[in-house]
């Protein structure tokens, strides 16, 4: 039998389960009680996020499996997410450490709407440029959101969506410390992580494979790439959208 995931909107306990029983517990015999399976947790993900904007109250975090790792979606898991908004996030450097810069692609309705380059640094890390375009896609997110559109990002760094998601709380919690030395790029995360918690309920943040020719990550990974080349401080749209495939031809990272 498939896995199903299970989304609890009203009930004992809100959140997202992974089997029926611990969803069972949460609705059986609660009145009003709201709740239905989904086949992937990006679907149910995105669902659950997109009910949460309705709510009056915020609702607690999904209840998930806690992993050493993030899992990976693939072209037809993303196709299928019901959310009107794409955003992928790219960073780059050259070397590593060296000269950094950041890149995004969004797209509206399964269509490139927009795209994004710049934040430059003559002495970044791949890191810190994956962690600054994760940003920026927070902040476009959640401009999205207020519009009441479904929105999910895809970062193909698993550094960046850790310490967003997983590592930034319990940094937080010791006052931004941890037992094996200096979190890197603090300032950064910290602001970031002060905005993902008012779009969190709302907003998922899932993991990609960089370079297999997914478009969208293709494309952010061309901006990153174009920041450096063109030295870009600022974060400005790309003015011209209209050949994809000019581009995919521009110099990746």
């Amino acid at each position: 039998m498939a896995k199903k995931y299970y989304v609890v909107w009203q009930g004992r306990e809100t959140g997202i389960y992974q089997d029926w029983p611990s969803c069972k517990r949460q609705v059986d015999k609660f009145a009003g009680a709201r709740y239905k399976s989904f086949a992937s947790l990006a679907e149910a993900e995105v669902a659950f996020g997109a009910k949460a904007s309705s709510r009056p109250k915020a609702a607690p975090a999904a209840k998930r499996p806690r992993a050493a790792g993030l899992k990976t979606y693939q072209a037809d898991e993303i196709a299928k997410l019901a959310a009107e908004v794409k955003i992928y996030t790219d960073g780059g450097c050259e070397p590593n450490p060296g000269e950094a810069g950041s890149g995004l692609a969004l797209y509206r309705n399964e269509r490139l709407a927009g795209l994004w380059y710049g934040l430059y640094h003559p002495r970044g890390t791949n890191n810190s440029a994956e962690l600054n375009a994760l940003n920026q896609a927070l902040i476009l997110a959640q401009q999205e959101l207020d519009k009441g559109l479904r929105v999910v990002i895809l970062c193909d760094s698993q550094y960046a969506i850790q310490c967003l998601t997983q590592w930034a709380d319990g940094w937080q919690k010791k006052g931004w410390k941890k037992p094996s030395g200096e979190i890197k790029n603090l300032a950064l995360i910290q602001q970031m992580y002060a905005r993902y918690q008012l779009l969190k309920a709302r907003l998922p943040i899932l993991h990609v494979n960089g370079h297999v020719g997914l478009e969208g990550n293709e494309l952010a990974d061309r901006m990153s790439i174009l920041a450096i080349s063109e030295k870009q401080t600022e974060f400005r749209a790309y003015p011209d959208l209209s050949d994809i495939k000019a581009l995919l031809a521009l110099r990746a990272g």
